[in-house]
């Protein structure tokens, strides 16, 4: 009995050793790694996209550190191999360290300097070297490329764009700067104004009353004009209650517009609004005002109680004297208007009116000229396009229109041509002063130039007198008599040319007024000359 217990143990204690021999063998076997085996062969792998290894062989590892390797090399466009294998993650094969064993999936990378096309993959997974993968490779590659070609395209653009935006800025602070400077200089100078009656009222400008909240106190007295686009009233602005109501206002000039017509306003606003436009040829501006509670949009200058040229012109006759000051003082306010820099040599933009008449300048109490209504004028910035030019469109009165403009063949690649339209538009104007100057002989009822139209003549109708019969209003003999009238007949001939490059610049035309001073004062010379003999005659009588 004691023999037969004996056996049984011994029996069963070599069964439980057996099995945990097993066990552990099994254990042994489970952590190493199951690589496809196979030697260098033939492979139809392109070395694109993704393929199989076809390698039949399945081996057990015989490493724990060992992970599956795959290599593919073209030697030649005939001789492509494979070859899948079992190597130790921290050994080199082929002399190239495994950098990539921790992935789940054999992924090609190219390894250049082996003799040949040569790509090796390594991987930590049972059998994953038998798929291989080309194209994560190949695509981080062309995105690599992609990259590196469109980082310098994209720095450009930052750059570019970056340099508009402060370029943008800097002009914005730059006309802002000069708009302050604008109205420091109206907060400091003193408008003095003549009323009808000829007494003076002195105060400061609108400008230096703060009304970017509230209104002018402005009170409309009566319409002395009317336009296309606006109506111009005489006012009064009352500057403070500390002052008593006899005396609590300057006499203005408001031009209102209708809604309807804020563009025309918004123009007129900004051409005012550039301090650099500030002359004494040149309307005053005072301010604009946006009353959105009434629709209408305001503009305030200086009131010109003389009215405008062509209402002068009808009522009065002129001497040569007044004919001196008012069309030497129309030139130099065109050639202001047309001058890159003011007459202390700072730079300006170049404007152009594009609607020049006599119904558009104002007579001052000196008899001169000053220019009025600037809803169409054009600052000729150099930055303007063609097609920004060419956008402006055929605008003015066609009784005044140049005949480029007439014809709209203006030349938008030169914007000399502008200007060259506003001194034709000058000339008729100047014709308009001789034909009622007493210096030309007998004085004719005023007409306007090409009287022998209707009032408002259209554009076809001025085509056929101005380009069909080149037709330009009459300068009669008697008019060139006087010597200062010859000048300034030879002047206007050559700014009224058909050809806009042959016409004078209004600086030349203001430059030759400028000339004629000795004529106006020999004429003045010559009136107290006969007077003389009157004054000795009354003197015998007596």
């Amino acid at each position: 009995m004691e023999l037969l217990r004996f056996s049984a143990f011994w029996c069963g204690a070599i069964l439980f050793g057996s099995i945990q021999l097993e066990e552990a063998e099994a254990n042994i076997m489970k952590s190493r790694r199951l690589c496809k085996f196979c030697d260098e062969q033939p492979t139809s792998c392109t070395g694109k996209g993704s393929c199989k290894a076809d390698c039949g062989i399945t081996s057990i590892c015989p490493s724990d550190e060992d992970v599956c390797v795959t290599v593919w090399r073209r030697k030649d466009d005939d001789n492509v191999t494979i070859d899948t294998v079992c190597h130790g993650r921290s050994e080199k094969l082929y002399g190239l360290v495994l950098e990539d064993y921790n992935n789940s999936k054999c992924e090609m990378k190219e390894r250049k300097g082996m003799g040949s096309q040569f790509f090796i993959c390594s991987c930590s997974e049972d059998e994953c070297n038998e798929h291989i993968f080309f194209n994560s490779y190949m695509d981080s590659q062309v995105v690599a490329v992609i990259l590196v070609s469109l980082v310098p395209l994209l720095v450009m653009a930052v750059v570019v764009v970056s340099s508009f935006y402060c370029y943008r800025v800097y002009r914005q602070r730059q006309a802002s700067s000069k708009r302050k400077r604008g109205r420091r200089d109206f907060s400091d100078a003193h408008a003095i104004m003549i009323d009808d009656e000829g007494s003076d009222s002195s105060s400061t400008h609108a400008n230096n009353l703060n009304h970017n909240t509230e209104l002018l106190p402005i009170e409309l007295d009566v319409q002395v004009g009317k336009g296309r686009f606006a109506e111009v009233y005489k006012a009064k602005l009352k500057q403070g209650s500390s002052v008593s109501e006899e005396q609590g206002f300057e006499t203005v000039a408001v031009k209102i517009f209708q809604y309807e017509e804020y563009a025309s306003w918004k123009n007129e606003k900004d051409i005012f609004s550039d301090a650099d436009l500030r002359h004494d040829n040149v309307l005053h501006f005072l301010t604009a005002e946006d009353r959105k509670a009434q629709r209408q949009c305001w503009l305030i200058t200086a009131y010109q109680p003389r009215g405008n040229l062509q209402e002068f012109l009808i009522h009065h006759v002129v001497s040569w004297h007044d004919l001196w000051q008012l069309g030497g003082s129309l030139a130099r306010g065109v050639a202001h208007l047309h001058s890159d820099h003011t007459t202390c040599g700072r730079y300006k933009v170049p404007i152009t009116h594009r609607d020049i008449k006599s119904s558009n300048i104002l007579v001052k109490s000196d008899l001169t000229c000053c220019l009025c209504d600037f809803g169409l004028a054009l600052r000729l910035d150099n930055a303007l396009s063609v097609d920004e030019l060419a956008n402006s469109g055929q605008v003015g009165t066609a009784r005044y229109m140049a005949p480029e403009v007439l014809e709209s063949r203006i030349n938008l690649e030169n914007i000399e041509s502008f200007k060259q339209a506003d001194v034709y538009s000058m000339a008729l104007v100047l014709w308009e002063i001789i034909s009622r100057c007493d210096a030309i002989g007998e004085v004719k009822e005023y007409e306007p130039p090409f009287g022998n139209l209707r009032e408002h003549p259209c554009v076809e109708s001025m085509k056929d007198s101005v380009l069909r019969d080149r037709g330009r209003p009459e300068i009669p003999d008697s008019w060139i008599n006087h010597t200062g009238i010859q000048m300034v007949c030879e002047s206007i001939d050559e700014c009224w040319d058909h050809d806009p490059e042959a016409r004078l610049t209004a600086q030349c035309v203001a430059e030759r007024f400028s000339d004629m001073e000795f004529l106006d004062k020999l004429s003045e010379r010559s009136d107290s000359e006969e007077k003389l003999p009157e004054e000795i005659l009354m003197v015998d009588e007596k």
